[in-house]
């Protein structure tokens, strides 16, 4: 009888795991729902376009004739996984010539048994129509949490200026020719800090997994202050002090440097409640939001001269109605819904008396008001206990804004801490 039932269960989990490989590779939209139960967000990112970023950046000239390899860290494992390729701000169509996976080694290098070609619909290319995301047919691919992966993609015709994520904190590696198939990396003579194509990675089990997080924020969500290619961003913190509490969930970052809650820029990205739909409520396996925004709508509203960012001078009631916007098209889709306090930042450039008092009202309306499901405070965790509207020196990156590795530590102990 025992063999039997086990017997069984193996027969059903396989089954399972076939229907699985079959769900629907299209992407989802801002219009369409996530994707069926099964697939869940492991890792993704916000793109978006950086006319003027002021980094080293591909995004302006693209690709032609290039390989780019690129490698991110999942925060959830499965025995199969699929990638999100995106064309959402190009202009023309964008032909991914070929593309791999791969478990990473170090820097560009590969481990070399672990090299998979991904496919499209079966086919070894695809053209992504401008505005448009596109799955990756699935493979099995078994992977644990916290394990990185390598995309690998070769573009051999002009793509023009490229959809990207502009502070990936994360190094992207370029080659001239095909070298999809290169384990040592030394092919690899050109890099830089950024995303470019790459949105999302999925995986799957046997069974759904729908407890998934998504972090959505700037720069702060981000990462910016840390030390790069370490994952000390607080998402991945959070992920990891979660796992280790024994109570393992998917964490995925979908902050963009700049962003601001009721301002569209051409390189800080679209609004926070402007892109919340296609970045937040497509991704699947998410029961949870957590909401960082509302610091650079404070600081740039004065503008940014230096960037040609003109002034957009927001006041904190608009800014609170932004939030309450966000806390329904997240309710739209019977998410829970976490609000967080904006972090001190005296001494840096967006500090002013006017802005502090902007600042010290949105984080009294945030902890009282009681719209939000629950409250992360990042700004009572990381200030300087002497004075508050500072960050405490340990957490400050120097900047007087932005976190430091430690800083990130403290934010993921916080938000650890919210049940």
């Amino acid at each position: 009888m025992r063999f039997r039932t086990h017997a069984i269960a193996s027969l059903l989990s396989a089954l399972a795991l076939v229907a699985l490989l079959m769900l629907p590779t299209t992407g989802a939209t801002a219009d369409t729902p996530p994707a069926p139960p099964g697939w869940s967000a492991a890792w993704a990112t916000s793109l978006y376009r950086a006319d003027k970023f002021p980094a080293p950046n591909w995004s302006d000239g693209g690709f032609s004739n290039h390989t780019l390899r690129q490698v991110v860290r999942v925060t959830e494992g499965g025995v199969a996984a699929r990638i999100q390729l995106s064309n959402r701000h190009g202009t023309a169509p964008l032909r991914i010539t070929g593309a791999s996976i791969a478990r990473s080694a170090s820097d560009a290098a590969i481990v070399p048994n672990t090299l998979r070609p991904l496919t499209f619909g079966n086919a070894g290319s695809v053209d992504i129509q401008p505005g448009t995301d596109l799955l990756t047919d699935p493979i099995l691919f078994p992977l644990a949490p916290f394990d990185a992966l390598t995309v690998s993609l070769h573009i051999a015709e002009a793509t023009g200026p490229a959809t990207q994520h502009s502070q990936a904190i994360e190094t992207s590696y370029r080659a001239v020719g095909d070298h999809r198939d290169n384990t040592d990396g030394a092919a690899f003579t050109e890099t830089t800090q950024a995303w470019y194509y790459l949105s999302r990675v999925e995986v799957a089990g046997v069974a759904p997994r729908t407890s998934g997080i998504v972090t959505f924020g700037d720069s702060i969500t981000d990462g910016v202050g840390s030390t790069a290619d370490t994952n000390h961003r607080f998402p991945d913190e959070l992920a990891e002090l979660l796992a280790a509490q024994g109570n393992p969930r998917a964490v995925v970052n979908l902050g963009i440097g700049g962003n601001r809650v009721n301002v569209d820029s051409s390189w800080l990205g679209e609004s926070a409640r402007r892109r919340f739909a296609q970045d937040v409520l497509t991704q699947p396996g998410i029961s949870t939001v957590i909401i960082l925004e509302g610091i650079n709508d404070i600081g740039l509203s004065a503008g940014a001269p230096e960037v040609g960012e003109p002034p957009a001078p927001v006041s904190a009631d608009e800014l609170i109605a932004g939030h309450r916007d966000l806390i329904a098209q997240a309710r739209s889709r019977g998410l829970r819904v976490i609000g967080a306090t904006l972090l001190p930042m005296q001494g840096s450039p967006y500090y002013s008396a006017e802005a502090e008092a902007k600042r010290q009202s949105v984080n009294h309306w945030i902890r009282t008001s009681g719209e939000y499901d629950a409250v992360i405070d990042f700004d009572t965790a990381l200030a300087d206990p002497d004075a508050p509207q500072r960050l405490a020196a340990a957490f400050d990156s120097g900047d007087h804004l932005h976190p430091s590795d430690a800083g990130y530590t403290a934010m993921a102990h916080a938000a650890a801490a919210v049940k």
